[in-house]
């Protein structure tokens, strides 16, 4: 799968950031893109629904 850019709430700089990540399925059936911060370098999850 190719890395897009997404918009997620990062968790520790506490605003939302464009970051780039891939998709996968979680374990509930959901799709989520995961990927680093610019910024700080931890992981950020955005969930995008059902698979």
């Amino acid at each position: 799968m190719a890395e897009e850019t997404y918009n997620g709430y990062c968790v520790k700089c506490k605003e939302k950031r464009d970051f780039k990540g891939t998709v996968s399925v979680s374990k509930t059936g959901m799709r989520m893109a995961k990927g680093p911060c610019p910024v700080c370098g931890t992981t950020v999850n955005r969930i995008l629904g059902k698979a």
